[in-house]
């Protein structure tokens, strides 16, 4: 484990720490594009785990929670749904999975969730996402409005 994560992880709370760290692990495992840094993202430390130089998950323990930032499910309707209805305990928001304790959290289900995530390629769905923008974009200037 990268020195500064684990250092991150030792910092926090006796009760956060083996969850923090069992799901470092199960990202660095099941997620073989990622790699795992230490960096800021909205005024915090967060174990960061890229992937093409792009985010894909970042892990945090907050005041109040833990927060888990996993993009995949995000644009994948699909998947949020899947693991909203999975992982009931939890708090879903818009852009991240927030838990208080290791019981919201399973861990088999942590574990087939970063197995589906990992074979989502960010670069291509944000290419996707954009061409989608730019044809709708288009047909709407030329007349020919989809919904």
């Amino acid at each position: 484990m990268d020195t500064k994560i684990k250092d991150y992880i030792s910092k926090q709370s006796a009760d956060r720490q083996g969850i923090l760290a069992d799901i470092h692990g199960i990202i660095i495992d099941k997620d073989k594009t990622v790699i795992a840094t230490m960096e800021p993202m909205m005024g915090k430390e967060m174990m960061m785990y890229k992937a093409k130089g792009m985010m894909k998950y970042a892990l945090s323990s907050v005041k109040k929670y833990i927060s888990l930032h996993c993009l995949p499910i995000y644009g994948s309707p699909v998947l949020y749904n899947k693991y909203k209805e999975l992982l009931p305990n939890a708090n879903f928001q818009k852009g991240c999975i927030n838990f208080t304790s290791a019981d919201q959290m399973p861990l088999n289900i942590v574990k087939q969730l970063f197995a589906e995530c990992s074979a989502i390629d960010l670069v291509k769905m944000r290419e996707e996402y954009l061409k989608q923008k730019k044809d709708k974009a288009i047909n709407k200037k030329n007349g020919k409005v989809k919904n």
